[in-house]
């Protein structure tokens, strides 16, 4: 183990979950009950033998118990606590740690609360545009919308972006319909849709330009798609009508389980175990692990091989987290030209922005000025931690004369201790010089000499001097301004 793990709550929640007391559990495990309290108080960390004990006593994923997670609620507690509403309040990096460490469910209780006052301030300020503007509450409504969106990120984000129970389904129909790397696959689909559901499967006409990428009539029975979906994209589009059709019932579990607060969050969820679904009928957990890994994830090839997409290959591998059958694990993004995050899944520690833009020196954003080419960089976000991050820009073809072009850049990484697997990581220099310097974003970024600053941080003093004027019109203080 190359740190002490401290997960006294995932054992006391364990515990209790059983239905045993302390004295129970130790005697289940042949400890001491002190010992086991010692445990969830936090005084002792889990040894190597202890969980393993635990693996093996209550039939469990021992990586559960790693520290993972607890980084990625500091983190976003870090940059929760950098609103200026609690300018004056900011705790210690360490006392950040203890409060995750002791009290994770309060820690996500605090998120859960920040982000509801972000929106009722987002809300506010788009009410009071619309007010001013004469222009109605378009605005409003699409302040509120965004909470839907920012529950269900959150949701997929602490879970590893991985739905084991769907993940598995899809993997055993995939093999019953033998649809792996098949260049018929959305006739498969087809024909399984007409066979097992009497539904019809038909392309909308040449004049219907502006039709949804996909309409189900339930009258009649009938999936039109849209004419301009290239063979990938129909495919995909038919295995979320077999997902809303065939596991209805395990959805429907995962989104009550979820606990959502909303009925529209509900609904987003849903879409998205869909669309999971859909990915992992498509490319089947072990065959396709087993493909990224002896292709040493070269995307282009992976996508040539299964006839997938590039985005839907780069989002499957994200979510190669099954218990004892882990890959690589990934970030995956899709951004468009304004910056805005479309996609987000994570099964690594980098921390994405939850509010605002993300860091200027992030390739994610070179993309988009070399679309045809896939960028690799090594960065260091603020941790120390350095990840292996790609990118390529993405294009979806006009479909008529005068449609804008929609230019998207995806972006996937990982740590770079995963670098060997990694075929894009060949001839990659990795002297400390050529390594980026990333960020989460400018307003809670600590570095204090970075030429592409937009605006300083919310946390550090800045000093400004008439007689000199650099890239960036200010200088940033080292120590903390409160």
């Amino acid at each position: 183990m190359s740190k002490k793990v401290f997960a006294g709550h995932a054992v006391r929640n364990l515990r209790e979950r059983l239905g045993l007391t302390q004295m129970d559990f130790a005697r289940r495990l042949s400890l001491s009950p002190s010992y086991i309290n010692q445990i969830e108080s936090n005084q002792r960390p889990l040894t190597a033998a202890v969980l393993l004990a635990i693996g093996r006593t209550f039939d469990l994923d021992i990586t559960r118990f790693g520290a993972d997670d607890l980084d990625r609620i500091v983190a976003d507690l870090r940059e929760a606590l950098a609103d200026p509403v609690f300018r004056g309040l900011e705790p210690s990096l360490q006392d950040l740690k203890n409060a995750t460490t002791h009290a994770p469910a309060f820690a996500h209780a605090f998120l859960r609360l920040h982000g509801a006052m972000r929106r009722l301030v987002e809300r506010r300020a788009a009410l009071d545009d619309a007010v001013t503007s004469a222009g109605g509450g378009e605005g409003d409504g699409e302040a509120r919308n965004l909470a839907p969106y920012d529950e269900v990120r959150d949701h997929f984000h602490y879970i590893d972006n991985y739905v084991d129970g769907l993940d598995r389904a899809a993997e055993e129909k995939s093999a019953a319909l033998d649809l792996f790397a098949r260049p018929d696959a959305g006739a498969v689909l087809e024909r399984h849709l007409r066979e097992h559901h009497d539904i019809g499967v038909e392309t909308a006409p040449s004049d219907a330009v502006e039709a949804p990428l996909l309409r189900f009539d339930r009258h009649r029975r009938v999936a039109t798609l849209a004419r301009g979906l290239d063979p990938a994209s129909r495919a995909f589009r038919l295995a979320t009508l077999i997902a809303r059709f065939e596991q209805g019932e395990l959805i429907d579990r995962h989104v009550a389980e979820a606990g959502f607060r909303s009925t529209a969050a509900r609904e987003v969820c849903r879409l998205s175990l869909q669309n999971y679904y859909a990915g992992a009928l498509i490319l089947p957990y072990r065959r396709f692990a087993r493909l990224a890994r002896e292709r040493r994830h070269d995307l282009d090839l992976i996508a040539a091989i299964t006839g997938a997409s590039l985005e839907q290959v780069c989002h499957r591998l994200s979510t190669l987290q099954r218990p004892g059958e882990k890959g690589v694990p990934f970030y995956f993004l899709k951004v468009d030209r304004a910056g805005n995050v479309i996609k987000r899944h994570s099964a690594t520690r980098f921390q994405f922005a939850r509010y605002g833009g993300a860091c200027p020196v992030w390739n994610v954003h070179e993309a988009f000025e070399q679309p045809s080419k896939l960028l690799a960089q090594v960065g260091e976000m603020p941790d120390g931690v350095r990840y292996l991050c790609l990118a390529r820009g993405a294009i979806k073809p006009v479909q008529r004369f005068g449609q804008r072009e929609r230019r998207y850049a995806l972006g996937i990484g990982c740590e770079l201790s995963y670098a060997g697997e990694i075929v894009y990581a060949d001839g990659i220099d990795l002297k400390a010089s050529s390594i980026a310097p990333l960020g989460v974003n400018c307003r809670i970024c600590p570095r204090t000499n970075c030429p592409d600053r937009a605006f300083p941080p919310l946390d550090r003093a800045i000093v400004l001097d008439p007689d000199r004027r650099g890239v960036v019109p200010f200088d940033v203080k080292d120590e903390l301004r409160f």
